[in-house]
């Protein structure tokens, strides 16, 4: 497996999610709580909600199961769309003051609807390699579950509790499914794209 050309961009591409996608909203969350920035506290836990389809991929990647390559492109694109969704947020975000929190807030937000688009284009890619079993076992496709293998040996360094972690991450899944049928289908109809309950 080492012929393949795009890994060292795929380990990249896991380094810059953690810095844009755990570390800068996380920074940011706290920033906005101790500054009382209310819309921007609202807006960073609707994104850690969204959010968290990411860490449910990792955990599915991690005993291979090829549907964490539909998680992963779904929570790509759905993180741009939480960011941007919400009018009342935007124009609570869009009235406030200028000032340094304002300006970093608003400059992560547009970097990561950039990297989320540009790796939701990507990632489209490797789709196959959720479909074909054949496909899922190839060196293009196994090159994705080199850093959740990684990740589980620094966090879950134990002998076969792959399964266990997967079963987690399906676990997961399943109620973050839940949950978006439930907004998409309720919560959409009821408030639009008001995030005052949220």
């Amino acid at each position: 497996m080492n012929d393949i050309w795009f890994r060292p961009l795929v380990w990249m591409d896991y380094r810059i999610a953690v810095v844009f996608l755990v570390i800068a909203p996380l920074f940011l969350l706290i920033w906005a709580t101790f500054d009382r920035k209310q819309a921007m506290q609202r807006l960073l836990i609707i994104y850690w909600r969204v959010a968290s389809l990411l860490m449910i991929t990792v955990y599915i990647f991690i005993p291979g199961w090829k549907i964490g390559f539909f998680s992963g492109t779904l929570a790509r694109i759905l993180i741009p769309l939480s960011l941007w969704f919400w009018i009342d947020v935007n124009e609570e975000i869009r009235d406030l003051p200028k000032s340094r929190i304002k300006f970093i807030f608003t400059s992560w937000r547009w970097a990561t609807t950039v990297y989320c688009i540009l790796g939701a284009a990507a990632s489209t890619l490797f789709i196959p390699c959720g479909i074909s079993d054949s496909t899922s076992q190839t060196p293009f496709c196994q090159v994705w579950l080199e850093v959740p293998q990684a990740y589980k040996q620094i966090l879950h360094n134990q002998p076969d509790n792959e399964g266990f972690l997967g079963f987690m991450g399906m676990v997961g899944l399943c109620i973050y499914g839940l949950y978006l049928v439930y907004f998409l289908l309720v919560r959409v109809g009821k408030q639009g794209r008001s995030a005052l309950e949220q």
